[in-house]
């Protein structure tokens, strides 16, 4: 049975007319515990920054913020340490239009959005799975096995080639548990 993905702000009678008997986890990082640290907000600490060898960070979002390049500033190493949910947006606002995110913190090379989800976003997340919250992967699976659950994210896009939203981590962490993770199947 698929993990199927809802958005967070839609009511609980709304989640109910449309998912009858699921088992709603929100998996955002306003969850409780311990389902908030499967939010990439989360300060796991320890995380691989993709092609900075032995520089890490304390979540996934640290990374992909750290790595953004935009019109005024470059790569801002400080979001890697950061050590609560908060503080680690960079915003056009702020600093311009978005180039693109750095290949590692020192990297020559800016990769587009697209390849930036590929060779950042998505193998630091899946490290995090894997290595940091595989209690709770696997405590999903085993309840995706007993009945249907429903993850709650702000953004339900599972599609990384879909770039007209932003990526969903739910629809990723059910994609995991079913072996269906973007890249293995050749793409």
């Amino acid at each position: 049975m698929p993990i199927q993905v809802a958005g967070r702000r839609r009511s609980a009678a709304s989640l109910a007319k449309d998912f009858p008997g699921a088992l709603v986890i929100d998996v955002t990082s306003k969850a409780d515990e311990p389902w908030v640290r499967l939010s990439p907000f989360y300060p796991h600490g320890g995380l691989p920054v993709p092609s900075t060898p032995g520089v890490t960070s304390q979540s996934v979002e640290g990374v992909w913020q750290a790595l953004k390049v935009f019109e005024s500033a470059d790569v801002d190493p400080a979001k890697l340490g950061v050590r609560t949910m908060k503080g680690l947006k960079r915003t056009v606002r702020r600093y311009g239009p978005v180039r693109g995110h750095r290949d590692g913190l020192h990297g020559d090379r800016l990769l587009d959005y697209q390849a930036a989800r590929r060779r950042i976003y998505l193998p630091t997340y899946r490290w995090t799975l894997e290595n940091k919250t595989g209690d709770l992967v696997e405590r999903l699976r085993r309840l995706a096995d007993d009945g249907d659950v429903l993850l709650l994210d702000y953004t339900t896009n599972g599609d990384v080639d879909d770039l007209t939203t932003p990526l969903s981590h739910a629809a990723l962490v059910g994609l995991h548990i079913q072996g269906r993770w973007p890249g293995d199947d050749g793409r």
